[in-house]
């Protein structure tokens, strides 16, 4: 059976550096951090004290007072995202079959805050369970898909994929794969995550994985510095519109680029860190360019998972190498979490949009935050530090990887008609 091809027709992104997609393009090209003291809760006793929150965002700008209430900020973060994405489309609701549009979304935690608030609540009280009855709809990490394809009726495929921070790169593969196989005509992907609270914040501090360079909040997330000291937790979420390339041609769609392959792997080695030859992570790009009938040196940017994790980066960069050899050294490659900080199960989604940008723009975002230079990284890597870089870009891969060994690679590539 010969296989649908892919496009990517709209895109949204509710983030640390910018409320849609215009603002988000403006912050990355301009190096800028999103990353600032907490506001959300008193820090006073907590090992990290700042994260990349989202920047003058009111829910009730896109909610009422009783929606609002009924949504944690993960389902409210995937609600504005996505509706940005499929204004983005230009899709008329009236003209497409429902039954053919999905909603396939990825979620590491969900709602962390809600689930947080109603436990203290019970703990705080004297035993009986007055609970609200919307805890459990707020909370369960799939309500973000259910709630985007109850408001506009998409009656297609609709699940949360949960892989930790893989979540919405898994999401999105999926996605290709349904359209692929002729299922749907159209599906919204993409992931939301609301993690900056005592729990998520208290959680990460236990398992030393968070940066607590408090005196310099503002540099903290510095992937492939040898100074980095764990990554910097972020929110928000970022949505894509998926679509079968004929559907999309037929209805007069703009086209961002084709997305051409998806790989997974696993590193079957520990629960929170990755093996640190990046055995899995060179058998996930691999397995995304056999999927795209690509070659490595067709490559031209990499948007690393690189979250400024001692480990981690240098696990990544050694698969790197393997993979792409010397063509390695003419490969673009960043880390935008260097600004976003680090998204969790929407990372994979707003770091795609990332890399879909530098193709329509011709400008590769840069690496922020480097100072000092790691013995362990190959100096003949082009890191994009600190200042953007113009590139032309016609094939971009983007790696998410997850606690749990997850991990998962997209390609995307500028169309060919």
């Amino acid at each position: 059976m010969e296989l649908k091809r892919v496009v990517v027709t709209g895109l949204g992104a509710l983030t640390p550096i910018g409320n849609n997609i215009q603002e988000y393009w403006e912050g990355l090209s301009t190096g800028k951090s999103g990353c600032a003291p907490i506001t959300y809760f008193d820090t006073e006793k907590f090992k990290t004290k700042f994260a990349c929150e989202l920047k003058n965002f009111d829910a009730l700008e896109f909610f009422d007072r009783k929606e609002a209430r009924k949504l944690d900020k993960f389902a409210q973060y995937a609600l504005v995202a996505s509706d940005e994405a499929i204004n983005d489309a230009g899709i008329d609701l009236d003209k497409v079959d429902k039954f053919r549009v999905g909603v396939i979304w990825g979620a590491g935690i969900g709602g962390l805050e809600t689930f947080q608030n109603e436990v203290l609540n019970f703990g705080a009280g004297d035993g009986t369970p007055r609970f609200n009855p919307f805890f459990i709809p707020k909370m369960i990490a799939d309500i973000a898909p259910g709630n985007i394809s109850i408001k506009h009726g998409f009656m297609g495929p609709n699940y949360t994929t949960v892989s930790a921070c893989a979540s919405s790169a898994n999401a999105m593969i999926d996605a290709l794969n349904y359209i692929r196989l002729g299922h749907c005509d159209i599906i919204v992907t993409g992931g939301s995550e609301a993690a900056v609270t005592p729990a998520g914040m208290g959680g990460f501090n236990a398992m030393h994985a968070l940066s607590t360079r408090n005196e310099d909040a503002d540099t903290a997330s510095r992937p492939f510095d040898a100074t980095r000291d764990g990554f910097v937790l972020g929110e928000g979420s970022g949505a894509l519109i998926l679509e079968e390339y004929e559907h999309a041609k037929a209805r007069g769609a703009k086209i961002y680029a084709e997305v051409v392959g998806g790989g997974m792997s696993s590193d079957a080695y520990h629960m929170t860190a990755p093996h640190p030859e990046g055995i899995g992570v060179e058998r996930v790009m691999l397995n995304c360019l056999n999927d795209a009938g690509l070659k490595p040196e067709d490559v031209d940017h990499i948007n690393t998972h690189g979250t400024s994790t001692p480990l981690g980066d240098v696990a990544e960069l050694k698969a790197i190498s393997k993979v792409f050899g010397e063509h390695a050294a003419h490969i673009n490659i960043n880390s935008t979490k260097s600004m976003t900080g680090h998204l969790l199960g929407a990372a994979g989604a707003i770091e795609s949009i990332a890399a879909i940008l530098a193709m329509q723009h011709s400008l590769v975002p840069p690496t922020i935050n480097h100072t000092t230079v790691d013995e362990n990284i190959d100096p003949s890597f082009n890191l994009t530090l600190n200042k953007a870089q113009k590139k032309e870009v016609n094939v971009a891969m983007s790696n998410t990887f997850g606690f749990g060994g997850h991990n998962a690679c997209v390609l995307f590539k500028k169309l060919d008609a």
